[in-house]
């Protein structure tokens, strides 16, 4: 075990230096022992003729308080609640006891204060951060809960209904500087070292002023002559409900339902306006109790937070001692990807070279980093001299000289397999001698792209998502020759930036493209058998989907799936006999040819599209739509998302994919699958695999043979296992 180190000072000041075993301080049975004893001490001493003046919280990490041990939450089966709901309670009535102590309680914050960090920050009567290296917030709307130790009542008294329930249902993670302004710290300092000493000037300044020392929401008439008022008032107040009404309405319109968190906390929110802070912070005990056995907690935490913290970490990186670092970039092709690959690298701060066929269409592209600019610096996050050194990091040319030197060039253009040879033959000599070619494909072989590459072991693919600055993804493919020094200068690259690298191997489609067709291909099955494609579309949104698969479809284009498909047939990648869903196939290869209606950007494609909106080309009904077609809405739904889980599935029996991890996060953040699962192969654990295997045998039985569950499941299934 640990300890928290107590110390008392020259004027009677405590200092409580959390320093638990393991690399953080966590909320869990060590941290209520080591504050028990630390609490029985200062009560003893409170009582001396001396007495305490004040207490000091800190850490000995570099984090503060990382957040409750989300270990224990996965353990807690479904029933079991109470457990969660004890544990919750003993560490609130810790908190409770510092907050009504009679002395000032100072948090002094030297590294992330996260969830329940956070929670016990909150408890104390002030807070001062250190100005860098420090992130707050509530993130546990991310993983399916909602703050359990008494974050959403204090904030809500604290800042107000308005001001709380978007830091509560956001999410995010605050730099020091915005905690301050969001009101979740008091102070900053500049450096560790006034830290402690600054939370003892604060402590002294309060001896005249004690009533300073207690939150206000804990006084009351009878003992004060004065009773809290939370800002913007409470739930009486007409504001506030329409407020409330406002954002529970927009909750619902993101989540579909489907993630019972936002609505959980929004509940909170209000009864924190409504009852004593005591009441509701029971209420809020018995809230996260339920929602830690809920199956999206589960999913959610298994990887939004394991997960994917083992992608960051490096899991999927190659042991590959040196970590690089790129200070030039080339980018070939300045159109929608490249010049998105160009803002967020240069904001990386490397040297950027945009190379396109003329100066004209590089300089478009440039643009498009100044657009995204000027519009932070409406918003106040960057300053002019922000926006110009960003700028002059960009070289926007036709001169390939431009590109000699550069560690890594990324080439973007279109999905041809002859343009992107001629660009390799004539540019990948500009690399320095260890330089990286990468490809941004999403669909053509790693292996046949490097096939005129001078340094095939150099070649590597590199996939981003759409628009780039915004998608946190980067999929990186390796070749049959591509080296373990070259993939894990890809994925120190695509951290440098800031994207999150998942690892796959050569195959047709890699991951995320195969998982992200399956849905789509079954999305136009369904219409091609006679299902309204409105109630396609509605079905897809209902299982969580950011929109309908046949709107995407659209948005994507008919002609580049066809223009896709009809490349990896002309290379022997697969056959055109070879189809799982051939009516779908057909359904869309007659739009694109004897109907002309290619996507949304030719014109139309399964919608016509004007001012008003959008309709369903009348057309499409009239030969395809079967009033009396016999189907649920359950089986289209999970039509729709078995399809991707399966592919998902056979994606890592066939060693497309490396990791669960990869697969799940390549998923949410590549594709978007809906949230609630987890991730597509997370999913199948949720679901629970017996369960899986006989939904996908009634599925096969009803719809085809494509639906059958992969063997690996069955594997798993047989070994009582899940997928981790």
């Amino acid at each position: 075990m640990g300890q928290f180190h107590y110390a008392i000072d020259a004027d009677n000041i405590v200092t409580i230096t959390m320093d638990m075993s393991g690399a953080v301080n966590t909320l869990n049975n060590e941290f209520i022992k080591l504050m028990d004893t630390c609490i029985k001490r200062l009560a003893k001493d409170l009582t001396t003729p001396v007495g305490v003046r004040g207490v000091v919280l800190t850490s000995a990490k570099k984090t503060f308080v990382a957040g409750a041990d989300l270990h224990f939450m996965l353990d807690v089966p479904k029933g079991n609640e109470a457990i969660v709901f004890d544990f919750v309670e003993r560490i609130k009535a810790q908190l409770r006891w510092f907050e009504k102590l009679s002395v000032p309680v100072v948090a002094a914050i030297n590294g992330a204060a996260i969830g329940g960090g956070l929670e016990v920050a909150l408890a104390a009567h002030y807070r001062i951060a250190l100005a860098d290296n420090v992130r707050v917030g509530l993130p546990e709307v991310a993983l399916g809960l909602l703050p359990g130790g008494g974050g959403v009542g204090r904030l809500v008294n604290m800042l107000g209904i308005a001001k709380a329930l978007p830091l509560l249902l956001e999410g995010r993670k605050y730099r020091s500087v915005d905690a301050l302004q969001h009101g979740l710290v008091d102070e900053l300092v500049d450096d560790s070292t006034q830290l402690e000493a600054r939370a003892k000037q604060w402590i002294l300044s309060q001896q005249d002023q004690p009533l300073a020392t207690v939150k206000s929401w804990y006084l009351n008439k009878r003992e004060h002559g004065k009773a809290h008022v939370i800002p913007g008032g409470d739930h009486s107040n007409p504001k506030n409900q329409q407020f409330v009404a406002a954002v529970a309405a927009n909750a619902y319109k993101k989540t579909k339902g489907l993630l019972p968190a936002a609505q959980q906390i929004i509940d909170m929110a209000m009864e924190s306006l409504k009852l004593p802070f005591d009441r509701a912070s029971t209420l809020e005990s018995r809230k996260i109790a339920h929602l830690v056995t809920t199956p999206q907690a589960k999913n959610l935490i298994h990887t939004h937070f394991f997960q994917l913290n083992k992608i960051n970490n490096g899991e999927s990186r190659p042991n590959v001692a040196t970590q690089f670092s790129i200070s030039k970039l080339g980018i070939i092709g300045a159109g929608m990807m490249g010049q998105g690959i160009a803002y967020v690298a240069a904001k990386a701060g490397m040297q950027v070279v945009l190379k396109d066929v003329s100066q004209e269409a590089a300089l478009r592209g440039k643009a498009y980093s100044e657009k995204i600019l000027d519009k932070a610096m409406t918003k106040g996050k960057v300053n002019e001299a922000d926006k110009r050194a960003l700028l002059e990091r960009i070289i926007a040319t036709d001169d390939a000289a431009e590109l000699q030197g550069c560690e890594l060039i990324i080439e973007a253009v279109f999905e041809k397999m002859s343009l992107k040879h001629e660009l390799t033959k004539a540019l990948e000599s500009n690399l320095d001698e260890e330089g990286v070619w990468g490809s941004n494909t999403s669909s053509l072989p790693i292996g046949k792209l490097a096939e005129v590459s001078i340094r095939p072991e150099n070649f590597i693919g590199i996939h981003f998502f759409s628009p780039v600055d915004k998608m946190p993804l980067v999929e990186i493919i390796c070749g049959e020759h591509t080296s373990d020094r070259t993939l894990a200068k890809a994925f120190d690259f695509a951290r440098q930036i800031g994207k999150t690298p998942i690892v796959v191997n050569d195959n047709v489609g890699f991951f995320t493209s195969r998982t992200f067709e399956a849905q789509l291909n079954e999305a136009a099955q369904l219409v091609a058998e006679g299902v309204h494609p409105v109630r396609v579309d509605n079905c897809g949104v209902a299982i969580g989907m950011p929109v309908g698969p046949l709107t995407v479809t659209d948005e994507v284009s008919l002609r580049l799936l066809k223009q896709v498909r009809d490349t990896q047939i002309s290379l022997g990648l697969r056959s055109s006999n070879d189809d799982a869903t051939p009516l779908g196939t057909a359904l869309r290869e007659s739009l694109c040819t004897a109907a002309n209606r290619g996507g949304r950007q030719y014109g139309g494609g399964f919608y016509e599209y004007s001012e008003a909106g959008k309709v369903i080309w009348p057309e499409l009904l009239q030969q395809y739509y079967r009033e009396d077609l016999a189907i649920t809405d359950q089986d289209i739904k999970d039509r729709l998302l078995f399809s991707s889980v399966i592919t998902a599935l056979n994606c890592l029996q066939e060693g497309v994919v490396n990791s669960v991890a990869d697969a799940n996060i390549g998923s949410l953040f590549g594709i978007g699958a809906p949230a609630w699962t987890g991730g597509y192969i997370q999913f199948v654990n949720g679901y629970g695999l017996p369960e899986f295997i006989t939904r996908c045998e009634q599925l096969a039985t009803a719809f085809g043979p494509r639906f059958i569950a992969p063997a690996i499941v069955h594997e798993y299934a047989k070994q009582n296992k899940i997928f981790v």
